[in-house]
């Protein structure tokens, strides 16, 4: 069973791996993490005490901290959610807020099954719409994904599914239209191309992520 861990733990846990990743070879200061939380120096000890009691931290005396494997695991978890949070709000919402805050608060409340169901949704991403690698993670994709919804991007070949959902506008629409793709639709990947009422035709990658098929 997992630890359980407070909002405020997930913030300081998520800047600990993000210097983690920079150097892994030394500690990291408490000065250090309180002039990045932006708290005072008593503030980030009396925090970092508590991650070390939950086993998230090793205390290294007049050095700083490092992170135990346990604490590597709960924060690249903390980190993946948000970096999922973050590509979902902009292929699957076009939201064109601060992503970046957002996506903060809101990988706060993500369950497992939900991280799960997102990650599947998007099609598996390894990085975000920046380009930052994603934390990965031991991924159980089902080989039976009958009345399952998800990109077109993840439809194996060979296999079939009904358009449920099209996420685009402008011109994309009328080239979706024009290829017969649109809600209700059947397509099969056969491979190398998509076939549309008996006719072969190719989309983009970008395309394949936003169109949302339910298979049979």
């Amino acid at each position: 069973m997992s630890i359980p861990i407070q909002e405020d733990q997930e913030m300081y846990l998520k800047k600990l791996f993000e210097i983690h990743l920079i150097d892994s070879s030394e500690p990291i200061r408490t000065s250090r993490i309180a002039d990045e939380m932006k708290v005072s120096a008593p503030s980030a000890s009396e925090m970092l005490k508590r991650l070390g009691r939950k086993g998230f931290v090793d205390y290294v005396p007049y050095k700083g901290v490092t992170l135990t494997l346990q604490g590597i695991d709960a924060a690249s978890r903390v980190k993946r959610r948000e970096a999922l949070m973050e590509v979902f709000l902009i292929q699957m919402l076009d939201f064109r807020g601060d992503v970046k805050d957002v996506a903060c608060r809101l990988e706060h409340a993500l369950t497992d099954d939900l991280e799960s169901a997102i990650d599947r949704l998007l099609g598996y991403p390894s990085h975000t719409v920046d380009g930052e690698e994603i934390p990965s993670a031991n991924r159980t994709i089902k080989s039976d994904i009958e009345g399952v919804l998800l990109p077109l991007s993840s439809l194996p070949v060979n296999c079939q599914a009904k358009v449920e959902l099209v996420i685009v506008d402008g011109m994309d629409v009328r080239t979706l239209s024009d290829m017969g793709v649109s809600v209700g639709s059947v397509i099969l990947n056969n491979g190398d191309k998509w076939l549309v009422n008996g006719v072969n035709i190719q989309l983009s990658n970008t395309l394949q992520s936003r169109i949302l098929v339910r298979t049979d």
